[in-house]
């Protein structure tokens, strides 16, 4: 789909209307996710369905905390896929593309199941803002680091941004 990124924002900013600070955490995973999958020289279908995934990893908290009253990772994994599958097909996107797409949302916090470039670089961009909007201390990011960074650019804008 082309201009699929801009249709898949402009979706996720109505999705999270009134929750900026939401739209601004997935435009920064976004931002981070694109520059790492060029950079790390990824083929352009595998781009572009890590460009859709970074903005709607998180698509699962809305009906976490409404279902839950927690944005906990384990509720977004059961709870983004369908939402993310309802969202992509209303817009047309490929049956192969959305199950790839899903299966992403429905991992992100899982870090031992790391199974392709646009999980690893999907991983490194969520750290990369969480470790900021977190405020998390540089113990925790070296550890961070070493046990979930493995891009030589991911772990370049780790090292840059904050060691």
């Amino acid at each position: 789909m082309n201009g699929s990124i801009s249709i898949i924002i402009n979706e996720m900013i109505k999705y999270y209307s009134g929750d900026p600070r939401r739209v601004n955490h997935f435009l920064k995973v976004y931002s981070f996710a694109k520059a790492i999958g060029e950079l790390e020289g990824i083929d352009k279908d595998t781009q572009n369905m890590l460009e859709v995934t970074a903005v709607m990893h998180d698509i699962g908290i809305k009906v976490s905390e409404e279902k839950y009253k927690s944005s906990a990772g384990n509720y977004q994994e059961i709870e983004g896929p369908p939402v993310a599958r309802e969202m992509l097909s209303q817009l047309n996107f490929d049956e192969i593309f959305i199950e790839r797409v899903c299966y992403l949302i429905g991992h992100h916090h899982t870090y031992s199941k790391i199974d392709g470039i646009d999980y690893q670089i999907l991983i490194e961009a969520d750290f990369l803002v969480n470790i900021y909007e977190d405020e998390i201390r540089d113990i925790q990011i070296r550890s961070i680091k070493e046990k979930y960074f493995k891009t030589k650019a991911g772990i370049q804008f780790l090292t840059d941004l904050y060691l």
